[in-house]
């Protein structure tokens, strides 16, 4: 068993956090200093160097294999009308993936990175969450482990995004159950409603909270009563990854979203992570916040997929080749007191 074999399994996983190499990243550090540029002039850039080193635990690390998963999921609360869209367009855009034709398929393909798409059940959409979880236990669980599936020894980075109409409704949810604070702040306009359609979109979540309050508000409870597959499936991903100390690139707000009751019950979750970009969707920035992360890049793009952490994978890219291929000052017979 790659991923979660129970419940109990997945609490000890998030319990018991793997950390970085420090000795690998404690070495990068020197190499930096000792490069032909004044200390600290290519900003986050050295940052994201030392980063990479510590978790892949040798001082000049490397983007080799790298991997984008998109998961794919429908939602019951579609039955609310909190999509400008219809759930038949997750798995006409799942078609689109695999014949090539989306965002993802180019930004992916210009960062080097390999596309895997899993589509989850989607002729079985979650349920209501108003009314009743949104999934069963074993539902919940086969999501995170189709999440951790995807995750491998030896990759050098996974790059994480949905798909899924609707969800932008169950990020919501689960940032509001997941830290203390109204239901607004996290609601926007998600695939394009009007100002009527968020409004709706709130009070539906709020009735989604009202109606499992009394519920234990673990990570895996709060993931399977207002959550979605494809959101399981990338904190399972997450989980997976800090287990193997794999770095992970996160996309936008949905897909934050889902280790955001992670980092509620054990903060240390996000260590591993960074944030690709903020996305227009007005959530995602009181998230990043939340959770410590400080984006790479602001494009106002709003697209999920993966897109933006397909794009900032370019930037990793940059920040390692220039870790790597500058001469030291040494190598290069330049003085040093630049």
């Amino acid at each position: 068993m790659t991923g979660f074999a129970s419940i109990a399994a997945f609490e000890a996983a998030l319990a018991d956090l793997r950390e970085p190499d420090a000795d690998a990243a404690a070495d990068a550090r020197v190499r930096q200093a000792e490069l032909t540029k004044p200390a600290g002039s290519l900003g986050r850039l050295e940052n994201l160097a030392i980063f990479f080193a510590g978790w892949q635990r040798r001082a000049r690390p490397r983007i080799e294999h790298a991997r984008a998963a998109i998961f794919a999921g429908n939602h019951g609360v579609t039955v609310h009308g909190v999509s400008a869209f219809p759930p038949s367009v997750t798995a006409q855009m799942v078609a689109n993936f695999a014949n090539g034709g989306a965002a993802i398929n180019a930004l992916s393909g210009a960062a080097g990175l390999e596309l895997t798409v899993v589509a989850l059940d989607l002729d079985r959409p979650t349920a209501d969450f108003t009314v009743d979880a949104a999934m069963r236990e074993e539902e919940c669980l086969d999501a995170l482990n189709r999440g951790a599936a995807v995750v491998e020894a030896g990759l050098d980075m996974l790059v994480l995004g949905e798909m899924g109409i609707g969800n932008s409704t169950a990020a919501a949810a689960l940032c509001a159950r997941s830290f203390a604070g109204g239901v607004a702040g996290w609601v926007g306009p998600g695939t394009g409603v009007d100002g009527h359609g968020v409004a709706r979109k709130a009070e539906v979540i709020e009735r989604a909270l009202a109606f499992h309050g009394a519920a234990p508000r673990t990570a895996f409870e709060t993931l399977r009563r207002v959550g979605g597959r494809e959101i399981a499936a990338i904190a399972g991903a997450v989980l997976r990854a800090r287990q193997l100390r794999v770095p992970v690139l996160l996309d936008g707000f949905i897909c934050t979203s889902a280790i955001a009751p992670l980092a509620a019950e054990n903060p240390a979750i996000v260590d591993h992570c960074i944030a690709g970009h903020c996305s227009a969707e007005p959530g995602h920035k009181r998230l990043l916040a939340l959770l410590g992360l400080d984006p790479l890049l602001s494009l106002d793009m709003r697209l999920g997929e993966g897109s933006g952490a397909a794009v900032a994978a370019n930037i990793v890219r940059s920040a390692l080749a220039a870790h790597d291929r500058m001469a030291t000052f040494a190598e290069a017979a330049v003085s040093a007191s630049l």
